[in-house]
């Protein structure tokens, strides 16, 4: 009985503090890391399902530490960044991120409109409409209620789930896919494999998890909890994004169908897999995109005023954080006006998007290693030798990673 008290009193408080991790995880899916994972199953099959193990572990550990300097400091990434680093190098940082996500947040604009287009709506309705939902939802919500809406989100992820066991596909293909590795030299494999690690970890998610464990306020003596929310959370989204994977290889890799977008995708599955998988996929993109087009404004208006010193939060009101607000409603503007323009190109956007990402990143995660090995902020809660070990290999890839992708995306 005492056992049973327990583990309801743990799971109460799990109850409380989850949401951060698993947020900033799932946004991760969205409208471009769903045409990455469509891409990567529709053009190889299960050869790359090897790769999200090595994935979950680099976001835990990437992420673990966000989370950890939140809760040891009570402050958000920018905040850390600027007062130990000084305001010349956070403002740089934080040009870079700006520009970075605007174009991010058009790409999800751009994945609400293919939504609309699958769903035989116009999008000059349905993208201002979205634009006005995530707009609302953030000035006048508070974090409680936000944070519920997204919670909300993330359980529509198992659209993908489901549509992938409707595709049937050969369970035992796929599980020894999972754990044999393959690796081919061929110039396509080799970047399309970048572009599956290079989804999983980009600088406004770092900036986000921080700043949102800092609003939530989760005190120390939690922390565990805390630390399960970003492991739940890494395995949860590289589930779904496994799943997206098989639903395109078992349908469209086996009848050698190519594909662009996660537009094209769902339409093709329609005449392979059937109209409910179909329907799931494409409500699937449309519930990604919305989601994230709340988060990467969110995440940059976090970001900004923290780095410039400004008051921040979904908690306060318009008047008490307007730069806050102003950023957030600026960012929404634009990317949903620029995806109304008749004929505008979406492929450049997100090269561009990709090619600021890989700016950024690597400084990022070393300003995070930095900061997470400072006695002075951390006390006994700085890494471990093995973790440093673990983090600076995970850097090193990322650097590497980022800059291919940085340098395809200009050379195109």
């Amino acid at each position: 009985m005492k056992n049973l008290k327990s583990f309801w009193a743990k799971t109460l408080i799990f109850l409380s503090v989850m949401g951060p991790g698993i947020i900033t995880a799932n946004v991760d899916n969205d409208a471009g890391g769903i045409t990455t994972y469509s891409v990567a199953g529709a053009h190889f099959g299960y050869a790359l399902i090897w790769s999200f193990i090595p994935i979950i572990i680099a976001l835990v550990i990437i992420q673990e530490m966000c989370s950890r300097m939140a809760v040891v400091t009570g402050k958000g990434l920018a905040d850390l960044i600027r007062e130990e680093f000084g305001v010349r190098v956070t403002f740089y940082a934080m040009v870079v991120l700006v520009f970075s996500n605007i174009f991010n947040t058009i790409s999800e604009f751009a994945g609400i409109a293919a939504s609309a287009e699958l769903f035989g709506i116009s999008k000059y309705l349905l993208v201002p409409i979205c634009a006005l939902f995530v707009w609302w939802l953030i000035v006048k919500g508070t974090y409680k209620s936000v944070e519920k809406v997204f919670l909300v989100a993330c359980l529509f992820y198992v659209c993908y789930i489901v549509s992938g066991f409707l595709s049937k596909p050969d369970w035992k293909t796929v599980a020894s896919s999972s754990i044999s590795p393959s690796f081919h030299f061929d110039k396509a494999y080799i970047f399309m494999l970048i572009g599956v690690v290079g989804t999983t970890i980009a600088p406004w998610m770092q900036f986000y998890q921080q700043s949102s464990v800092v609003e939530k306020g989760i005190r120390l003596e939690n922390y565990k909890y805390s630390r399960l929310d970003v492991i739940i959370g890494a395995f949860v989204v590289n589930i779904i994004a496994i799943f997206i994977v098989i639903v395109c290889a078992n349908t469209l890799f086996a009848h050698g169908i190519r594909i662009e977008t996660a537009k094209d995708a769902a339409l093709a599955l329609k005449p392979l897999a059937g109209q409910y998988c179909f329907y799931l996929f494409a409500f699937g993109l449309l519930n990604a995109s919305v989601f994230s087009a709340c988060i990467l404004p969110l995440s940059t208006a976090y970001s900004v005023c923290e780095g410039m010193g400004w008051e921040i939060g979904v908690n306060r009101t318009f008047k008490e954080a307007p730069q806050f607000y102003s950023l957030y409603t600026a960012i929404i503007a634009i990317g949903a006006a620029i995806i109304l323009i008749p004929g505008v190109k979406l492929v450049p956007i997100m090269l561009v998007s990709q090619a600021t990402n890989g700016i950024l990143l690597p400084f990022v995660l070393i300003f995070m290693l930095l900061l997470v090995n400072n006695k002075r902020l951390m006390g006994k809660y700085t890494n471990s030798r093995f973790y440093n070990f673990c983090t600076i290999i995970i850097i090193l890839a990322m650097i590497i990673l980022s800059l291919i992708l940085f340098f395809t995306a200009f050379i195109q």
